[in-house]
């Protein structure tokens, strides 16, 4: 059985991780995702959430794609996981290229980069969202 690991916040999921999760799962027989935490997302990369580490962790859960879902509550913790789930391929999307090559190093596992989803993104909903919200604003000041 080839095992795939992927890791994110997939916060505000959209078609673009669809993808990446259906295109990761073709890549072998068995998909985990590290999802990171709340508080790893914020203690670490500065991000708040819109949507709750257990409401994301129920929606990954409902893709057929998604086997295992585990928290991700550190950027060291990759080679522990690859080691403990006998991983044999690490995916991540091409925005992270080249930040995750030391793994292959560290583990026996494949480090993969794939191609984005090119016309979505979370930030790029966030900005139309918070312009958008900034036009009706601005629209019911001039009414």
């Amino acid at each position: 059985m080839k095992r795939v690991i992927t890791y994110g916040t997939f916060d505000m999921l959209h078609y673009g991780h669809i993808n990446l999760l259906r295109r990761a799962k073709e890549r072998g027989d068995y998909l985990i995702v590290a999802l990171s935490t709340d508080e790893f997302n914020w203690n670490s990369k500065q991000k708040k959430t819109y949507f709750s580490f257990e409401k994301r962790k129920q929606l990954l859960e409902a893709i057929r794609y998604v086997d295992l879902v585990i928290p991700e509550e550190g950027w060291e913790q990759k080679v522990k996981d690859i080691k403990l789930y006998q991983v044999d391929e690490f995916v991540m999307g091409d925005d992270w290229k080249g930040q995750f090559d030391y793994l292959t190093d560290e583990t026996d596992a494949e480090v993969v980069y794939l191609e984005r989803t090119p016309e979505i993104s979370t930030t790029q909903i966030k900005k139309d969202l918070n312009h958008s919200d900034l036009v009706t604003e601005h629209k019911s000041e001039i009414s």
